[in-house]
Order: structure tokens, then sequence, then C-alpha cells
């Protein structure tokens, strides 16, 4: 555990409120959203960047390791510390006093701690928002470490995409503080070194403050629930939306039945548009979007959406089988209840993989034809961003199981999805979470040695300390 005395002297730095060591107080910070659980004896709260630099200066200097947390709302146990007690936990929950909006450059430059809900509530006001839209609440910061995507991925792009610039504490013994804060789009003069800090889950440094670029609020969306003819034809459905959508599509989102039953099951308030109440083989969420109010003699965003779908239904070999277009906000209220359904039905264990666009599918049919042999206990209940090329591929267990009682069989399971999705359909086994403890093993498989050797130099370099959960050397 942390020497008494390290603990008296980061308090003389960070004042009581920015150190946190009763028991009842840590848990928090120690418990993860799924599943993970570490032990510490110290959590840090700086609420200025100089703060930080201080802070990790001394940890540094003095060999404690660092945990940087965010909102804490990853999936891949990033974000706690492991069972020792003897690393400590940077939050960014203080950092939010920094606020300057730029209308003219529509952007924003702000603290890192601010939540995602609080920056586009501020936003709001001003017909502006930051794009990535997310089940969760994260703070901004572990956003930027973890480069987060979201459902309208397919027409904002990632968090990468959105950054404009960073200001981030390395781990080294001065604490040094890197202003990459530039307010440019266009910059090419000489190596763009926030890069380096985005989707690298903190191992670099500490991001305390951005520079985000901030789009026009949606003031017009049209969405609906597609029914495609097959599995087979996904694909052809979302090409034919994008040729006559063009950029009105905001959203492609795929929604296996077992997650749609989960979903109906676990929120029983939702609606059901389906005949009968028949939860289809997959279903596809669909939104268009336009920026503008509604214009005297404009057609009506429903009414494109419509005329689309009537098109795409009169194409030889229609890939489209049924549609029900209604309210956006019922229809999101269904993709939204997902991830908390499937998660109802017993043991979750969930995979966030990518791929080509016109591989998800055959992935998934194939997994699904392959479990029953396998692994006859589990249940697939895949959802996930077909637009961009993501999935999260859900599994879950029954709480009676025999298969948890076998010690090897989730990593025997993890194994398996991971060789698959990555060597047999050359995908990524971290789309949008990162790395984390929970990745760090198929980091190691799958990263070549010399990809390795250079992110370890870069480690040395930027922050030779103790930081982070990741190994990238």
């Amino acid at each position: 555990m942390i020497d008494k005395r390290h603990i008296d002297a980061l308090s003389g730095i960070l004042g009581n409120k920015g150190v946190v060591t009763r028991p009842e107080d840590l848990e928090a910070y120690e418990t993860g959203a799924r599943y993970d659980r570490g032990r510490t004896s110290l959590v840090l709260r700086p609420a200025t960047t100089e703060e930080v630099s201080a802070a990790v200066a001394y940890c540094v200097t003095n060999g404690i390791a660092l945990i940087p947390q965010s909102g804490n709302t990853g999936l891949v146990s990033g974000s706690t510390p492991d069972q020792s007690g003897d690393e400590a936990v940077l939050s960014l929950d203080r950092l939010t006093k920094r606020f300057e909006l730029d209308l003219d450059n529509r952007s924003v430059r702000l603290d890192a701690g601010f939540r995602l809900s609080d920056l586009n509530r501020r936003l709001e006001e001003h017909g502006l928002f930051f794009p990535i839209d997310l089940g969760a609440d994260p703070r901004i910061g572990g956003m930027i470490a973890t480069n987060t995507g979201g459902s309208r991925f397919l027409k904002y792009g990632d968090v990468r995409r959105n950054t404009l610039g960073l200001k981030v504490v390395l781990a080294d013994e001065d604490g040094t503080v890197l202003d990459l804060q530039c307010d440019l789009r266009k910059n090419n003069t000489g190596v763009d070194w926030k890069q380096i800090f985005v989707g690298t889950s903190g191992a670099f440094g500490i991001v305390t403050e951005c520079v985000l670029n901030l789009e026009r609020l949606p003031q017009q969306t049209a969405t609906a629930l597609l029914v495609p003819a097959s599995g087979a034809h996904v694909l052809p459905l979302l090409r034919a939306m994008e040729e006559r959508l063009g950029a009105y599509l905001s959203a492609f989102e795929g929604m296996s039945k077992n997650a749609v039953k989960a979903a109906f099951a676990h929120v029983p308030s939702l609606k059901n548009p389906f005949q009968g109440g028949n939860v289809p083989d997959y279903v596809i969420l669909a939104e268009i979007s336009r920026t503008w109010a509604p214009r005297d003699g404009e057609q009506s965003l429903d009414a494109v959406l419509e005329s689309a779908l009537a098109e795409i239904w009169e194409m030889e070999e229609a890939p489209l089988a049924d549609a029900f277009v209604g309210p956006p906000h019922e229809i999101w209220a269904l993709r939204h209840a997902l991830s908390e359904g499937v998660k109802h039905l017993g043991k979750l264990i969930a995979f966030d993989v990518s791929f080509r666009r016109g591989d998800i599918m055959a992935f998934c049919d194939h997994m699904k034809a392959e479990m029953p042999a396998k692994f006859p206990d589990v249940t697939v209940c895949d959802f996930g961003h077909i637009g961009d090329g993501g999935v999260h591929f859900n599994l879950v267990v029954p709480k009676d199981s025999d298969l948890l009682n076998d010690e090897t069989f989730e990593s025997r399971l993890r194994e398996w999805v991971f060789a698959v999705a990555v060597e047999e359909y050359h995908g990524s086994f971290s789309a949008e979470h990162a790395i984390g403890r929970r990745n760090q093993a198929y980091y190691d498989i799958y990263t070549p040695d010399k990809l390795k050797d250079m992110a370890a130099g870069l480690k040395t370099l930027t922050s030779p300390g103790k930081l982070g959960s990741v190994r990238f050397g």
C-alpha cells in the first residue's frame, strides 16, 4: 500500500479536496463499469493542469504508479487499479473549470473533466453539439484516451476526427506539460503530436485540456426500423441507402433478434412495432438528419425517408423485406436499451470488434453457426455500427450454467472469438474501447514486434514513469 508520508505530501500539493483515502469513498474509483474491480489506498483529484503536473512529478520521482481515470465508464479495465493496492488513481473529476466557446471557429476549449452531457447541455442553446453519440456519459478526457466512436460515426467520425488540440501532462520527474492546443483544422507543419495521446489509454500522458470540433445540432430527424430480406442483404441495403440519401444518412445500426428481445424483456414500456410482436432475425435502425429548421415547401424528412425506402423496395432482388418509420425518440429508445437488456440475461462476455463493412454479417453468421458445438450454453446477442464496420459481439451465459464453474472457460472463449475475428476475418480486436487490462493479452499476440518496439520507445520518451494500465511495448 502507498506510504502515509506520500499521502501527506500529496495532500500538501492538492489540498484536502484533492486527496481521497477513506475506504468508503475509494470504492467508486475502484469499481469499473463492467465486472472489473481493483484496490487503491489513494485517489488524487487535481483541479488544474498545474496541480496534475505537480502531483504527477511527485509520484514519478517517488516511484508511485498512476492510473488515470476519467468517467470510469470504460469496458476493458483500463481505468481501474489492479489488485495490489500499490497504484494510485488520478481522477479528472475536478477538472471542470475552463470552458471557452468559439462560435466563429465552431470549436470549444475546455478542461478534460467535463462529462459529455454537461458539454452538450452548454452547447445546445447555441445550436451546436459534440457529435459522439454514446449510451454512457463519459468525461471528455477518457473519450480522447480511448478514441470513442458511437452510433453516428457514419456521419461525424470518431473523437480523433473531432479533436483539434490537447494539453497533456507527461509522467516524468518534471510533470512536463505539453501545450498542443491548436485551434486550427489545417496545420501541416510537422508531426501531429496530439495523435500520440488519442486512443492510447493514457499510457503516454494525461489529457487535461482539449480543443474540440463542434457540429450544428440537427433540427430535423427521421428514423425507421428496417428488416433486411436476409443477412446477406444488409450491406446491399446500406449501399442503397447511401446512394439515395447521401450526407443525410447519420446512423445505420444493426440489432440481432436476441438483442432486441432482451431489450423488450428488460424495458416492457418499449413499443414493439413488429407484427404479432414477433421480432425479425435482424433489424436495422436508420436515421437521416438535417441541421436547419423546416422550410416552407420543403419535403419533410419523413417523406424523404419513405420515398427512398419505396425506391429500394422496387429494386430487383430488393434488399428490404419490411420497414417501420416512427418517432426518433421511440426508435432510439430501443437501441439504447440493448446493452442493459443483454446484461440482464446472465453473465455477459462482451467483445468490441470491427471489420470491413462487408465482413460483419459473415463473421456473425459464422460464429452463430459454430457456437452451439463449441459452447452450447452461450447465446449470441450482437448489435452494432454496421455503417462503420463495428459490432458489439455480446455473448451471454445463463447464471446457472456449468460453464461458469470452469476457470478456463472465459479465456478459451475469448481466444477463439479473437482468433476468428483477427486471423480469419482480418478485423480488429478492439474497435472503440481501446486496450485496457482486458485486451492486453491480445495486443501482445496480434501486434507486430516492430510496432511494440516503437511504442515502447514513445513511452520512454514521453512518460517514463509508471502510468496507465496498458503495456504498449
